[in-house]
């Protein structure tokens, strides 16, 4: 059997190559797009995110998770899983298809009719590849989950921009979904290679559906949570400002996004091998907070400070306004991964319950915020979010605590330094943005000075001195 640090290292190696591919991919054709488009049509798509999310998340249940969580899968669950997604998919899109008229009165947009129903349809289509992804994660597949993000990615895109180009405005981000769908179905059924052969089985759904129940209810309260911003800004300001906020929100998340991302989708199948040694399970998860902080904790304060220069270079100055959006969302987005590895830890262990009993707790306290932040304006629901997101790490690691003895005060010890150090280094680079710099010499020295100040910060830290390690010996991490 191969060991953690072996398959980490694998699964690492291709995740990366996914992630920071189809990031990549996905960051500067978007920034073609964002040129050819406008704030309004990136805010109209927003307004239908919450339908999409919502769908998908009853159309998964969990099930997901559970197949891969199963120390002994068969035939019959993941047959169980494909037809139970495929079925539930239609039943959502059937009923957002005669609800579409109603979302288009709501916000006094009679277009939005038409794109739900034309967006509904990757509903289907990804419930068709469900399955097929969990069994390529079940076998930390993951070179093939990396080549199937970046070939789809590449070819929705161009086909994306182009239709932007001839003129096709907010119906260009919506082809670019629907392709990236189709084509995402065809290279995964063709990769995979796996044709259903059983039946539907009660007892595997029944199995599924226990554990995923309440994944599902998490999941949703989390949807609907995050989705719901969106669906208040533009019901009560302007889509214009929607889009802004969308676009910063985007921006921001993508230092911490590449790096969950890439641990995020290998680490939970890993630790669920671990999940019967809580020595060793502790251990692993401990070293995977210090390094994925280490990247993202600089990665997000680099970021915020060369945020004016960058949005005036990358988006232009009609893109001006989201500049603040990106610096308070960046404040929030830095800190996700901690409740995300959290959670991560309850479901490896079978917790699920214990799971929706936070989501609960956290997005009442979190609606209740927004609720309160929003006669403010879309600034002081920003704000919010950032109140939020310090509550849910506190919550989140109440359980941690409780069940291995790593609750909050432990846990802040292993990263608190990381935020530190990434503050020291990053402002210098964010005074440059005083001096009346061209943007393109800000960003280079002020980019060039934090990651030589970072890099002398950290080079008495344990673990950076692993990863030297590994780069000079393409070996792993120490997570025996």
């Amino acid at each position: 059997m191969s060991s953690v640090k072996e398959d980490t290292l694998k699964g690492v190696k291709w995740t990366a190559i996914e992630r920071f591919g189809a990031q990549g991919i996905h960051f500067l054709l978007g920034l073609i797009m964002a040129r050819l488009l406008t704030p309004e049509d990136y805010g109209t798509v927003g307004l239908l995110a919450i339908f999409i999310a919502i769908s998908q998340t009853f159309i998964d249940s969990g099930f997901s998770n559970a197949l891969i969580r199963k120390p002994e899968h068969t035939e019959e669950d993941f047959c169980t899983a494909l037809y139970f997604n495929i079925v539930v998919s239609i039943l959502c899109y059937v009923v957002l298809f005669f609800m579409a008229p109603y979302v288009g009165d709501f916000f006094h947009m009679p277009i939005l009719c038409s794109i739900l129903r034309v967006q509904s349809i990757t509903l289907v289509i990804n419930s068709l590849m469900s399955v097929q992804v969990s069994k390529l994660t079940i076998a930390l597949d993951f070179r093939g989950l990396a080549k199937r993000t970046l070939y789809t990615s590449v070819f929705a895109g161009l086909i994306g921009i182009y239709l932007a180009y001839i003129g096709w405005g907010v119906w260009s981000l919506v082809a670019q979904t629907v392709i990236a769908s189709l084509s995402n179905l065809l290279f995964i059924w063709i990769y995979c290679r796996w044709i259903p052969r059983k039946g539907f089985s009660f007892q595997s759904f029944h199995y599924l559906f226990s554990y995923g129940s309440k994944l599902l209810a998490s999941g949703l309260l989390h949807t609907v949570y995050t989705q719901l911003t969106p669906l208040i800004i533009g019901r009560y300001y302007t889509s214009k400002e929607l889009g802004e906020y969308s676009r910063g929100s985007q921006l921001a998340s993508y230092p911490a996004d590449i790096t969950t991302g890439i641990l995020g989708k290998v680490t939970f199948p890993i630790l669920a091998k671990l999940q019967n040694d809580a020595e060793r399970l502790i251990s692993v998860y401990r070293k995977y907070i210090c390094i994925t902080s280490m990247v993202i904790f600089f990665g997000c304060m680099l970021l915020c400070a060369v945020a004016k220069p960058l949005v005036n270079i990358l988006l232009t100055e009609k893109w001006a306004n989201c500049v603040i959006f990106l610096q308070l969302f960046c404040f929030g987005a830095m800190f996700d991964h901690i409740s995300k590895l959290n959670l991560n830890l309850l479901q490896v262990i079978g917790r699920s319950d214990l799971f929706f009993r936070l989501e609960v707790i956290k997005k009442t306290i979190s609606i209740a915020i927004l609720l309160i932040s929003v006669p403010y304006g879309v600034l002081a629901i920003c704000i919010s979010k950032i109140i939020y997101v310090q509550i849910a790490i506190f919550i989140n690691t109440y359980y941690t605590g409780k069940l291995f003895n790593l609750g909050y005060l432990q846990q802040v010890r292993d990263f608190s330094g990381f935020l530190i150090k990434s503050i020291i280094a990053c402002v210098p680079a964010f005074l440059l943005t005083y001096l009346h710099w061209a943007d393109w010499l800000t960003i280079v020295v002020g980019v060039c000075s934090a990651v030589l100040i970072y890099w002398l910060i950290l080079r008495s830290n344990k673990y950076w001195k692993e990863i030297e390690s590994l780069i000079r010996k393409r070996y792993s991490f120490n997570l025996k």
